[in-house]
């Protein structure tokens, strides 16, 4: 059974608005009085919480609902809407609800708002990246009385309580018939977070109001406002001019310009964020952007081949990315969970930079005039992420793999790389779980909607071995045992080189003077974690 005391802090702070839309008044208040003002980096897509399981839209979620089951900044499970969590036998979990919840529009909190939201979320149509995968496991929902739910399923799984953390409850009587759009236009928007909906613009502007009857106490923030800045340069000027009180994804030059400058401060920590590129494996035949030095598609997909990816890997020199388009701000690493964390697989290291084997790997594999690729990025989601794929390119360019740099907005970047239209893309995944299986169910696993597996998997890598992996560790209860299958499962995505992993981002966030900011390993913004010193 877990019980703890509530931690105050809800979630990031997303979209944002215009430069104009917010008024000079606001501006110039800002934190001085009860007004906070965030900057961010990228757009928030929706305010349906289980339309896209994307950290912007979570961060958004985070302060309009609330969860069963909560994160701390360490990303360890705490009491959310439920009071405690015990399993029953091997094949059930029971949560004790907290009373007297209220949703935003006053009516209570029950156990069958939860089995609404469960029912729910497999059933969002049109979603990229579905929140599915968190509540496969669940067979039955067994409301026992209003304040009492059993979760039942097929076998024992010792993480569940770990995936209900991403699990926003909506309310039946909001949510009942409710789409997407009655979310992003408030009308079903009514949650028991901290804060209240007030307008969504997506693109352009996020307005919060304070839910002065939350549970978990009332925020001293009046007004949340969020705006959306994408370049990292205007948004620390903005941070400097007073524009806003706290921006995140602080890029590695601004680090050290913020560091200087006695107006704010920089709150940092490490992530468990792994940056890293990936390729296509939907299809034997042509890829886009993957053509013979001439610019003919090529006949085969390359990457099908073991020698291609092992080739593509030794070509890039982590040490140097991180030094010199991170300015140190990020840990060279071969797999996504960091040293320390449950199921890390120690035996696996940095993968070497070697150029000239690589390229005698191409040759081998049939390529010894090298091929001509092209890398897909977003340039707005994360710190550097469009120069890390041009110093990227470059190196694989030097090898023999004429690489160029395709770089968009997330919005369509994203629409476009989960539909697998890309050969080749950069992307980045936070294990905001701790634990390898995360990765493993959503990224990797084959794509199987009746199972659930797979939900965000946008190369489309199929394995029968690493399935067999990843379901084996969700039915092992003995911690040991479970870390054991998981380290195999690591093991084999670095050995047949499902992914290119490059780095850890560390994550960076810059503080007007006055306020401070706890940073959390989830690269959440949240405003309640920002308080007046």
């Amino acid at each position: 059974m877990h019980q703890t005391p509530i931690r105050r802090r809800a979630l990031p702070a997303l979209l944002g608005m215009a430069a104009g839309g917010l008024d000079r008044a606001a501006r110039a208040q800002g934190a001085r009085g009860d007004v906070l003002n965030i900057g961010l980096a990228t757009t928030p897509g929706s305010a349906d919480p289980h339309f896209y399981n994307f950290q912007p839209n979570n961060n958004l979620a985070l302060h309009v609902f609330s969860r069963l089951v909560e994160r701390d900044a360490r990303i360890r499970p705490i009491p959310g809407l439920a009071l405690s969590w015990t399993p029953v036998g091997d094949t059930a979990w029971e949560f004790k609800l907290r009373p007297g919840v209220k949703w935003h529009d006053g009516r209570g909190f029950t156990a069958d708002d939860v089995a609404f939201t469960l029912d729910r979320i497999p059933k969002v149509p049109n979603s990229p990246g579905s929140f599915a995968g968190f509540v496969r496991p669940i067979t039955r929902v067994e409301v026992v009385d209003p304040l009492t739910i059993r979760l039942h399923t097929a076998g024992p799984h010792p993480v569940l309580p770990n995936d209900l953390t991403f699990v926003s409850i909506v309310s039946r009587h909001a949510g009942e018939g409710a789409t997407t759009e009655d979310y992003n236009s408030g009308k079903a928007a009514i949650g028991t977070g901290p804060y209240r909906l007030v307008r969504f613009q997506p693109g352009s502007l996020v307005e919060l109001a304070r839910n002065d009857a939350y549970f978990g106490g009332a925020e001293p923030w009046s007004r949340v406002n969020l705006r959306v800045i994408p370049q990292a340069g205007p948004r620390a000027a903005a941070l400097l001019s007073g524009d806003v009180d706290l921006i995140d994804a602080v890029s590695a030059n601004d680090v050290q310009t913020l560091r200087r400058d006695p107006r704010v401060t920089v709150a940092e920590t490490q992530s468990t964020r792994l940056i890293f590129l990936q390729m296509n494996f939907s299809t034997d035949g042509p890829l886009p952007d993957v053509t013979d030095n001439e610019g003919r598609p090529l006949p085969r997909n390359p990457f099908k081949d073991l020698r291609v990816r092992r080739a593509l890997s030794l070509g890039l020199d982590r040490e140097a990315l991180v030094s010199r388009v991170m300015e140190g701000r990020g840990t060279p690493y071969g797999q996504w969970l960091p040293a320390g964390f449950y199921s890390n697989n120690p035996e696996i290291g940095v993968p070497p930079f070697d150029a000239e084997a690589g390229r005698r790997l191409l040759a081998e594999a049939g390529y010894p005039q090298g091929f001509r690729v092209t890398i897909h990025t977003p340039n707005d989601r994360f710190a550097n992420d469009s120069r890390i794929a041009q110093a990227a390119a470059a190196m694989w360019t030097r090898m023999g793999v004429a690489t160029t740099v395709d770089a968009q907005p997330y919005s369509a970047f994203s629409a476009r790389a989960s539909k697998a239209e890309y050969g080749v893309w950069l992307h980045s995944w936070a294990s905001s779980t701790g634990e390898a299986s995360y990765f493993l169910s959503n990224v990797v696993a084959t794509v199987d909607a009746a199972k659930r597996m797979g939900v965000n998997n946008w190369s489309r890598y199929s394995d029968p071995r690493l399935d067999a992996l990843t379901e084996k560790s969700f039915t092992l209860l003995d911690p040991a045992e479970r870390e054991a299958v998981l380290r195999q499962a690591v093991k084999h995505v670095s050995d047949e080189v499902v992914i290119i992993p490059l780095f850890h981002l560390a994550l960076a966030w810059g503080v007007r003077q006055g306020l401070r900011f706890e940073a959390n390993m989830s690269d959440y913004t949240d405003a309640m974690d920002i308080r007046r010193d």
